[in-house]
């Protein structure tokens, strides 16, 4: 780096720091965002600071802006646990569209400040080590952005009265937050133990009696329930077929809706029994329902 821009980095990195030593609103429960993107900055300086003192200082402000983070997530788990977690975290959905939040364009599959709020919320242990290799036609895990789940929440109008089943659930992201907001029972199914043992220990944890985890292969789980079904491309090929069929079987007995994301939607888009609730791309929530 040359002298002057190393100048500049510097002086830039001191006009931050003393912005935010003198935003007191910053530590405020609803400035989660600006607290996150203010620690993203820090962190990003932290390798270039020279001196003590002005390390010191960047160091102080991000054990406040963590302190206040932590402060919100207990605060959070606490109404959880105490069976009135519902409202606290509706708090955070009305932000969130498809076109991001806030005013900010959010790339589909990308994560932001509400999977961090999620985390730390969930505080979900790691997973046990050894998971198993993934079999034929299955996708590799990654979770759902949260924005994704607070749309699918509301678009989908997910009531007490409903049953959620998450094929291929993961750690347990979508059936945690719909439990907690919705009240309706929510069931993950999930082909890694390691993932469901987690998951459920989360759900213990927070006193949510409407939500299990079954390690369970989703061709031969019981759907029988189901009003709502969620698949974030868990599989493909001949695995999804298989599914598909056995939804479609659950389709002649009641309506049922599918939400989906991900390279599976305009596969599942093509199937007759189902039609579009709202249309989508694949890096957006698509919601459909039997005809």
């Amino acid at each position: 780096m040359e002298c002057g821009d190393y100048g500049r980095v510097i002086e830039t990195l001191h006009a931050l720091i003393s912005e935010l030593e003198h935003d007191h609103l910053l530590l405020e429960p609803n400035r989660l965002r600006q607290r996150i993107e203010a620690l993203d900055r820090l962190e990003n300086y932290l390798a270039f600071v020279p001196g003590a003192d002005l390390h010191d200082r960047m160091k102080t402000l991000c054990a406040d802006l963590e302190a206040a983070n932590q402060r919100l997530y207990q605060s959070i788990r606490q109404e959880i646990q105490r069976g009135m977690g519902a409202e606290r975290m509706l708090e955070w959905a009305p932000a969130v569209g498809s076109n991001g939040h806030a005013g900010q364009q959010v790339d589909g599959e990308s994560y932001d400040y509400l999977d961090t709020l999620l985390s730390g919320v969930l505080q979900l242990d790691e997973p046990a080590p050894g998971i198993a290799e993934l079999a034929a036609e299955m996708v590799f895990y990654q979770p759902t952005p949260a924005r994704h789940i607070f749309e699918l929440i509301g678009s989908a109008k997910i009531a007490e009265r409903d049953v959620l089943i998450d094929l291929g659930s993961g750690l347990g992201h979508v059936p945690l937050l719909a439990a907690i907001c919705t009240g309706a029972r929510c069931i993950g199914i999930e082909w890694e133990a390691a993932y469901v043992d987690c998951a459920q220990r989360c759900a213990n944890a927070l006193n949510l009696a409407n939500v299990t985890f079954v390690r369970q292969d989703a061709r031969e789980a019981d759907l029988s329930m189901g009003t709502m079904f969620y698949l974030y491309t868990p599989f493909t090929g001949a695995m999804l077929r298989d599914v598909l069929t056995r939804l479609r079987q659950e389709a002649v007995t009641r309506e049922i809706r599918i939400c989906t994301l991900g390279p599976c939607t305009p596969i599942i888009a093509r199937e007759p029994w189902l039609e579009y609730v709202n249309v989508a791309s694949i890096d957006q929530p698509a919601l459909f329902r039997s005809v």
